[in-house]
């Protein structure tokens, strides 16, 4: 048990296979009810999919574990609508800080432009995240979950995924047409598949101590090399929820693992860091070793891997739970398609080759920072003591400094279903780019751009004034509605208000102008995932559907 925290029990229910002695069928089974298989859930179902989530334990999960939450993984649950309750109870924060000994050599500011909605991270226990998830999928009524139900065989077929789930009541199977496996690092159903993962095991041991205290310390991510505290390793702090302090402490690969957690242990490192006058109350501690590795593919026939299932990358940089966030987001508009018959199983492929890229990324970043951070010999430790000696005084040295590259999300500007230009753009909103936010005011109440856009394909089409549209163009932007694959269109302006009910949002700080670089009739055309499929200089009806059908896999 925790001192700031009450764990739920969610309630087994007998499942209808074994009280009606029938075998179910359904359009998705989620097997995980972690961060990344609640969020895939509840993105299917909230497009109308129903969903059975399955999970072998009737809680959330024990100790703080993941802990950091990136500005797009926030962006993600708004459109869940679910990221408010987690802002306003999670600790937001932009700025890092590195100290090589006693000194601050380097400092970073993960959202340094105004006007953006969310920070560049929050920190938030996993109990707390996964707690909101578990709320936010209540309330969906064609999302069912069923815990205690452990799956223990999986049998894929050309048509469907029969899998046989063990409860308290017994035994019994059901049939999926698809099947999400978002079962964690060790995956089961992986195992069980026998498919492969492959990378390495890092050959280091951290000790996470979760300590209750109040603190002054700002809101910032402190991290520490070779401190006098814990000499010739390194030390992260973060605050977290509920005057909960996170840190981790670098051991080694030769410490014992049992040992290392023992209060006697752990307390005088907390002491030593902190000083003996504070005060605080040790709540949660783990010892863990870490892999960086990812599956060949992530999708198998009707069975998809997301989340830790797929990949797994070093804590440093937060890159985990928020790159399984995004694969849920990629992955689910594309099945949705594919189901409805709207698009062809090719689409698929492309959850998997988007997310295979971005997971490379991730694994790149991770490697390097963990080969910074826990330097592999006295050569590489030498270079690296001397990059942080050299950082506090000259800038070059700045850049070299590495104690995680923090989550961002991946640009997939090579992506097969991207439109590529045709005119000459500037700015980072390419073919492939998830959506940079600005402020806006709308007649639906939306003050951000991302809270108007998802779930749908949609053209944002700018106007300096929207009362220039004129009647023939108006038409055609509504007929983009009446596709097989339907578009809403959007009028950005800065004043005035489009004619024919299309919808406007006004650029009330220029901000949506200058980071989408907008000239008149300029035309951006937008995934559900909130990604740039195509741009355009102006309005062409034909080629905003040629892009859909190339973006779709319809082409």
């Amino acid at each position: 048990m925790l001192s700031t925290f009450n764990y739920p029990k969610f309630e087994y229910v007998k499942p209808p296979e074994l009280a009606e002695g029938r075998e179910g069928r359904y359009p998705v089974v989620v097997v995980g009810a972690g961060p990344v298989g609640l969020v895939a859930a509840i993105d299917l179902a909230q497009q109308g999919v129903p969903v059975l989530l399955l999970d072998n334990d009737d809680t959330v999960s024990i100790g703080s574990r993941g802990v950091c939450y990136a500005k797009r993984a926030l962006e993600i649950l708004d459109r869940l609508g679910c990221a408010e309750e987690m802002v306003e109870k999670g600790v937001s924060w932009n700025v890092g800080r590195t100290f090589f000994r006693e000194q601050e050599v380097f400092n970073f500011n993960l959202c340094p432009e105004p006007d953006h909605h969310r920070p560049g991270m929050i920190n938030l226990q996993q109990y707390h995240f996964e707690n909101y998830l578990v709320k936010r999928a209540r309330e969906l009524p064609n999302l069912e979950m069923r815990f205690r139900n452990n799956v223990v065989a999986v049998n894929p077929g050309e048509h469907e995924v029969t899998l046989r789930v063990e409860t308290p009541d017994g035994a019994y199977t059901l049939k999926a047409d698809w099947l999400i496996a978002a079962d964690g690092a060790k995956s089961p159903i992986r195992t069980q598949l026998g498919l492969d993962i492959e990378g390495k095991v890092f050959m280091d041991r951290f000790l996470i101590a979760d300590v209750v205290m109040k603190a002054d310390y700002p809101t910032e991510r402190w991290f520490w090399f070779d401190p006098p505290f814990h000499p010739n390793q390194s030390v992260l702090l973060h605050r977290q929820a509920d005057n909960v302090w996170r840190i981790d402490f670098q051991l080694g690969w030769q410490a014992d693992p049992e040992e290392e957690k023992k209060p006697e242990k752990v307390i005088p490192r907390i002491k030593a860091m902190l000083g003996p006058e504070r005060e605080f109350e040790l709540e949660w501690v783990s010892v863990y070793t870490f892999q960086c590795r990812r599956m060949h593919r992530f999708t198998h026939g009707r069975v998809l891997f997301v989340g830790d299932a797929a990949h797994q990358v070093s804590p440093f940089g937060a890159r985990g739970a928020n790159s399984g966030i995004q694969d849920a987001d990629n992955l689910a508009w594309k099945l949705k398609l594919v189901m409805d018959g709207k698009a062809p199983a090719t689409l698929l492929d492309t959850y998997s080759e988007e997310r295979v890229f971005a997971a490379d990324e991730n694994l790149m970043n991770s490697t390097r920072s963990t080969d910074f951070i826990t330097p592999k010999s006295a050569v590489s430790k030498t270079f690296r003591n001397a990059v942080l000696g050299l950082a506090e005084h000259h800038p070059f040295a700045r850049a070299l400094v590495n104690s995680g590259r923090l989550s961002v999300p991946s640009i997939l500007a090579e992506s097969r279903l991207n439109t590529p230009d045709g005119d000459v753009f500037a700015g980072n909103m390419v073919p492939g780019a998830p959506l940079d936010d600005a402020p806006i005011e709308a007649a639906d109440g939306s003050a951000w751009l991302l809270q108007a856009l998802g779930n749908r394909f949609q053209l944002l089409y700018y106007l300096p004034d929207a009362a220039d549209l004129d009647a023939a163009t108006a038409a055609a932007l509504k007929g983009l509605a009446d596709a097989p694959i339907p578009v809403e269109a959007l009028v950005v302006a800065e004043r005035g208000r489009a004619r024919d009910g299309l919808a406007t949002l006004r650029d009330v700080r220029g901000r949506v102008r200058e980071r989408y670089d907008l000239r008149p009739e300029t035309c951006y055309l937008i995934r559900p995932d909130q990604h740039v499929a195509a741009r355009l200089r102006a309005f062409d009806p034909a080629r905003v559907r040629a892009a859909v059908d190339h973006a779709t896999c319809n082409a």
